[in-house]
């Protein structure tokens, strides 16, 4: 839920910062400032919640704690590429694919009741999905059209 609060917030301020300096809505611009800015904002988590993170990765995967620090960093390029516009695509791109190999991660932490925050099984379990599967299609959406359409 923070990820997506912070991506409408940056939205918004964006698009009224982009009013008051030029006159003028630049909706491309305040749509791409979101999403990065997003994926700053949920790198954060990869390296203040380790050991929470960890537990969302299925037993058989190894090297856990590794793979949750290169995701987030994976996150920080992310965010860098998709505000330089050599990059922009194929950063687009990779944020797209990122998103959907990331599903199942999801699907198995809201299964196994994960928190990643207090790192324990005692979070919201199944019912998370209901809100985190259209969440997860917004943002490969969000992805779309202020990256690969516009």
């Amino acid at each position: 839920m923070k990820p997506f609060i912070v991506l409408i917030g940056v939205f918004a301020f964006s698009m009224l910062t982009t009013k008051i300096g030029f006159g003028q809505y630049d909706v491309p611009f305040s749509g791409r400032m979101a999403l990065s800015a997003m994926f700053l904002f949920s790198a954060m988590g990869h390296f203040l919640f380790t050991k929470g993170m960890s537990l969302m990765i299925p037993p058989f995967v190894p090297f856990k704690i590794k793979i949750v620090y290169w995701t987030g960093i994976l996150e920080i390029a992310f965010a860098i590429g998709l505000l330089i516009s050599d990059y922009s695509i194929t950063s687009a791109w990779g944020v797209i694919i990122f998103l959907i190999m990331v599903l199942p991660v999801n699907i198995y932490a809201s299964i196994k009741q994960v928190d990643y925050q207090k790192a324990t099984y005692y979070g919201k379990g199944l019912s998370y999905l209901w809100f985190r599967i259209p969440l997860q299609l917004l943002y490969i959406t969000w992805t779309y059209i202020f990256f690969l359409k516009y």
